[in-house]
């Protein structure tokens, strides 16, 4: 799994906590934990799956990506006042990144496709869910106007698809993740969403 491709992940993931942190008016630690939890959630909850020592833990290098992410929005947060766009952005770069090297990792510990396909989607959208838990915001997983993890199934199948017929190489995995990339991005251009579970969504009971 290459580390440039996992670092970039985090940074990204990070980054969208540190926005989602100041759009909160949380102070400065309060992003930096936002953002680490965000950008190294995912990763630990894999590794954790995969009974191996979390790799943020392993490698300290792994706590650099959300200092910096933290530091450049409270650098530039004067430039971005509006947090919407960038969150979803950087969101979207995790996304495409997770789900690739979650897959391609598992697969390396000799995980079945299905497992390696659903170890990807964990990665990708872990950290996401857990900040949004964390920051008190409903989960953009279960957003019904909108397609989340998808395109981190897909991304997740085809690197999969691909490791599977030997074909796989580095720059695969960044292409992929830039596939991911462009369809959520799509998707939140679009408006593209999937269907409900039921016709007529149930009233809420309680």
């Amino acid at each position: 799994m290459s580390l440039t491709l996992d670092l970039l992940g985090v940074f990204f993931f990070a980054l969208s906590g540190s926005l989602l942190a100041a759009r909160r008016g949380f102070d400065i630690i309060g992003s930096v934990l936002l953002g680490c939890l965000t950008g190294l959630g995912g990763g630990v909850v894999r590794d954790l799956v995969l009974g191996l020592t979390p790799t943020a833990f392993d490698r300290p290098v792994y706590l650099v990506p959300p200092l910096v992410a933290a530091g450049i929005v409270y650098v530039l947060h004067g430039h971005m006042r509006r947090f919407t766009r960038p969150l979803l952005v950087c969101d979207a770069a995790g996304l495409g990144v997770f789900c690739t090297t979650g897959a391609v990792k598992a697969l390396e510990h000799g995980m079945n496709p299905v497992a390696a396909i659903l170890l990807g989607v964990t990665t990708g959208v872990g950290g996401g869910l857990l900040r949004d838990v964390v920051a008190n915001r409903d989960p953009q997983l279960f957003d019904p106007r909108d397609i989340y993890a998808l395109p981190a199934m897909l991304g997740a199948a085809l690197v999969t698809a691909i490791w599977i017929a030997g074909w796989y190489a580095e720059w695969i995995a960044y292409v992929v993740a830039a596939l991911v990339f462009a369809l959520r991005i799509l998707a939140l251009w679009f408006r593209w969403r999937v269907p409900h579970a039921v016709r007529r969504p149930l009233p809420d009971a309680g």
